[in-house]
């Protein structure tokens, strides 16, 4: 198949067209190479996919609404994987601008690129900061979520809206996929491991919110992977079962489905902070401080549905996905 992913310099979009690509697919991976976080990262992803034959490298905004018509006028992709947005709680504290340019013009950009287009499947990352202050645990697809407290949460919510607005209304098929912490090799310099990993061996504290009285559903990059492919190849359709009544937040009678994505396992953060110092040998120095606004003290995903539906339920232990990770680091900054 011929595949967009945005995104693609990103660290999931970098691993999902690697993986896409070793299956064969024609990938054409976008992205604005922005500067959120070293764009020399970013640079060395792009250099590990372009020796594949089957990939091509756009760099594009999604808010360029003529580069956007171009690109899929250009183009016919059978589905299209939407994995570029602003990310980050904190920094849409800062700059919530940033999140509409990028999570809602540019989420419209994608929908109306599919609806002209004709795309078989648009599957689309939403993430489980959507839950908010919901504090039904596990985190359940079925749940409310209209309480979200930053701007990025609610713009995530937002691309859920939209998507099944366009399923509703021009029968396309979306998938969202709520991710759960991501995290292993490639990873985001402005995540807890990557942070955490760099401090302790430069000796530096690391700071540590909610004095450390934070839960998170870790989930290791190739569970995601793995989830997304599967989701990739279910292109939804609609719950005749679906009532108006009592309208259920993750199906629709249009063609659209919501997943959660995640390890199903919620893990302490000193204990995560524990398993990154065994592997680094070298014990951290903390500096604890309250929860920061618009983070939530935990994280805890039902994957019931995700494994349902695909056959797959994520199970890489933290401990292992460290690791990995740490090896990685290690290697790239040798």
């Amino acid at each position: 198949m011929k595949i967009l992913v945005t995104g693609a310099a990103g660290f999931i979009g970098f691993h999902l067209s690697k993986r896409l690509l070793s299956d064969d697919h024609h990938v054409v991976g976008i992205d604005n190479i922005n500067d959120y976080y070293d764009v020399r990262l970013k640079h060395r992803r792009i250099e590990q996919l372009t020796p594949y034959g089957k990939f091509s490298f756009v760099r594009r905004d999604l808010a360029d609404r003529k580069g956007m018509e171009d690109l899929f006028g250009n183009n016919r992709f059978d589905i299209v994987v939407n994995l570029a947005a602003q990310a980050g709680v904190r920094y849409s504290i800062e700059n919530p601008y940033a999140y509409v340019e990028s999570n809602l013009n540019g989420f419209m950009n994608i929908l109306e690129g599919c609806r002209h287009s004709n795309v078989s499947h648009l599957v689309y990352a939403s993430s489980s900061s959507v839950y908010g202050l919901n504090t039904n645990m596990p985190f359940s697809v079925h749940d409310n979520v209209d309480h979200p407290i930053s701007i990025y949460a609610a713009s995530k919510k937002s691309n859920e809206l939209m998507a099944h607005t366009y399923s509703y209304l021009y029968k396309l098929p979306t998938t969202g996929l709520r991710f759960f912490t991501v995290y292993g090799p490639w990873g985001r310099p402005d995540m807890a491991l990557f942070l955490f990993t760099k401090a302790i061996l430069e000796d530096k504290p690391i700071d540590v919110f909610n004095n450390g009285e934070m839960k998170r559903d870790f989930t290791y990059i190739d569970d995601i992977i793995e989830g997304v492919v599967r989701v990739m190849k279910l292109s939804p359709g609609p719950n005749e079962s679906w009532s108006g009544d009592k309208p259920d937040p993750g199906t629709s009678p249009a063609p659209y489905r919501i997943y959660n994505i995640g390890n199903n396992n919620t893990v302490q953060l000193m204990d995560f902070i524990t398993a990154i110092e065994d592997a680094l040998g070298k014990k951290a120095r903390k500096n604890f401080l309250p929860l920061q606004p618009g983070d939530v003290p935990e994280t805890y995903a039902n994957v019931d549905d995700l494994s349902r539906d695909t056959g797959f339920k994520p199970d890489t232990d933290v401990k292992n996905g460290i690791n990995k990770f740490i090896s990685w680091y290690l290697e790239y900054y040798s």
